[in-house]
C-alpha cells in the first residue's frame, strides 16, 4: 500500500480491492497435507527500493532453513499493482500456489470469504511473541473471532508542517481541527503561492481522521452485518470538516478534488504546501524532497484542543495459504517473518512501524522521528469494516466521489453522504 517505498502503503486499500471483481473461490482448498520437509513458496511485495527489505528476509530464511533440515525457501517478490489478481489466482490454483504471503490488512476479510486463508488461531494464541501486538493490528488478522495471519507492520498518518513558514508567520502548530483550518487559511492568505495544507478529495486515509474526530464512523455492525454511517449527523460534521479545506482560501478544489495521498504528500515534500497530512512511511520521500532539514511532524490534532484524531491503522501482514501442503512449517516461517525480531529489523531497513508495542517503544526512542506515529498509534487509531464488501466500497471510489461531489458543489454534504451511504449498503448486502 507505495510512491517511494513508504507511499505506497497509501495505495494498498486502493490497488489490492480490484480482488472484487475476480472470480469467487471455493472453500474447500485445504491441501489436508503437513509435509515437514520440501520446498516453501513466499510471495513478498516489490518496494521502491528492495534490496533492505530482501536483506532482512533473507536472514529470516537462513534461520529457518537451519532450523528445519531437508527444507529450503523461494521467495518472489511481486508487484503492489498486480498482486490482486496473483493472489486470488492463487486461491483459484492451489498447485501453483505459495505457501506464505505478504497481504495488505484491509484485504483480510475479502480474502478469507474466498477461502484463501488458513486459520491460524490456535497458532497464534500460543506464540509468545503475539500478547505484545496491538490491539489494531491484531483486529486486522481477525474475522469472526479467528485468526487468519500475523500482522507484519502498521502505517498511521501524522500532521507534516514547514518549519520555516511556521516561524516566519509566528505560527505555532494548531491543537484543534478549527485551528488547523485557520492556521492553513492564513498561510494561504500571506503566501498564496503555498496551500496551506494540502489535501485530497481522492484521499480516503486523509478523511477519515475528521469523521472519526468529529465522533462518526464509516459503518456499524460486524462479522457479515454492517450497515453504512457515513450519513450520521457525527460523521456529517467530520465531511464538513474535512471539505471545508478545500478552496481558493487554501486548496482550489479545480486542483485539489482530484489529489490523492501520494499527491498531497509530493506537494509537501517539494515545498508547494505548509502542510500535510502524511505517513510514517512518507517520511523517506520528505527527507529526499526540497523541505529536508525544514519541517517537523506532530499528530493530527482532534476537535477538543490538545487531543489527537484517530488515525487509519493501515499496514500489512503475512499470511499462511489455506492450501498449504506444509502447514506446520509454513505456521513458523509465517511467525520468523514477523517475529519481534524481524519487525526490529524491518524498521531499521525500510522504516516500517512494528506492530509489537514494545519493539515501537524502542525504535520511537531510537528514532525521533517516529514519537508523534507512535503517540498517534497510543491515542487510538481505527480500521476499516472488516468486510469483504470493503474491497467493492474501495475499489468502487464511493467515499472519494463524495468527498469530490462536495467540494465541486455538485452536491451538499447531506446529499453526497446520503447517496455514499446507499452504494455502501448495496455493496454490504451484496457481501452477504
Amino acid at each position: 500500500m507505495k510512491l517511494a517505498p513508504r507511499l505506497a502503503l497509501l495505495l494498498a486499500a486502493a490497488v489490492v480491492t480490484a480482488t472484487a471483481c475476480a472470480p469467487q473461490t471455493s472453500d474447500d482448498s485445504s491441501s489436508g497435507k503437513d509435509e515437514k520437509s520440501g520446498t516453501l513458496r513466499v510471495w513478498l511485495f516489490q518496494e521502491v527500493n528492495n534490496k533492505p527489505k530482501e536483506k532482512v528476509v533473507d536472514a529470516v530464511l537462513a534461520g529457518f532453513e537451519k532450523a528445519h533440515e531437508d527444507t529450503e525457501v523461494t521467495v518472489e517478490y511481486i508487484p503492489v499493482e498486480t498482486r490482486a489478481q496473483r493472489i486470488k489466482a492463487a486461491f483459484n490454483d492451489p498447485a501453483s500456489a505459495p505457501d506464505v504471503i505478504e497481504y495488505g490488512n484491509t484485504d483480510t476479510a475479502g480474502y478469507v470469504k474466498d477461502g484463501g486463508l488458513l486459520d491460524v488461531t490456535e497458532e497464534f494464541a500460543a506464540w509468545d511473541e503475539a500478547q505484545d501486538t496491538d490491539a489494531t493490528a491484531r483486529q486486522s488478522v481477525t474475522v469472526d473471532g479467528k485468526v487468519y495471519g500475523a500482522p507484519y507492520f502498521v502505517g498511521v498518518r501524522a500532521l507534516y508542517y514547514r518549519t520555516d513558514v511556521f516561524d516566519e508567520l509566528g505560527l505555532k502548530p494548531p491543537k484543534s481541527m478549527d485551528e488547523l483550518a485557520a492556521t492553513a487559511k492564513r498561510i494561504r492568505a500571506e503566501k498564496p503561492d503555498l496551500y496551506g495544507i494540502a489535501v485530497g478529495g481522492a484521499y480516503t486515509y486523509g478523511a477519515m481522521p475528521f469523521i472519526w474526530a468529529n465522533g462518526g464512523e464509516l459503518a456499524t455492525g460486524k462479522g457479515g452485518s454492517y450497515a453504512s454511517a457515513i450519513d450520521s449527523a457525527a460523521a456529517r460534521e467530520g465531511i464538513e470538516a474535512y471539505t471545508s479545506l478545500f478552496g481558493d482560501d487554501n486548496c482550489p478544489a479545480a486542483k485539489c478534488a482530484g489529489m490523492g495521498g501520494n499527491d498531497t504528500v509530493t506537494a509537501f515534500a517539494s515545498g508547494k504546501a505548509a502542510m500535510a497530512i502524511g505517513g510514517d512511511f512518507s517520511h523517506q520521500a520528505v527527507e529526499a524532497g526540497e523541505v529536508k532539514g525544514a519541517y517537523a511532524v506532530v499528530p493530527l490534532p482532534g476537535v477538543e484542543p490538545g487531543s489527537i484524531a484517530p488515525a487509519f491503522a493501515g499496514g500489512n501482514n503475512i499470511g499462511v495459504l489455506k492450501s498449504t501442503s506444509h502447514r506446520t512449517l509454513a505456521v513458523d516461517l509465517m511467525k520468523r517473518l514477523a517475529s519481534k525480531e524481524a519487525q526490529g529489523d524491518l524498521f531499521g531497513a525500510m522504516g516500517f512501524l512494528p506492530t509489537f508495542t514494545d519493539v515501537r517503544q524502542r525504535v520511537a526512542a531510537e528514532e525521533p522521528f517516529v514519537k508523534p506515529f507512535v503517540d498517534t498509534l497510543a491515542a487510538g487509531t481505527k480500521f476499516v469494516p472488516a468486510s469483504a464488501a470493503w474491497a467493492t466500497i474501495d475499489s468502487s471510489q464511493v467515499l472519494p466521489t463524495m468527498f469530490q461531489e462536495v467540494v465541486s458543489g455538485k452536491k451538499d454534504v447531506g446529499a453526497a453522504a446520503g447517496d455514499a451511504a446507499k452504494k455502501m449498503d448495496d455493496a454490504f448486502g451484496s457481501a452477504g
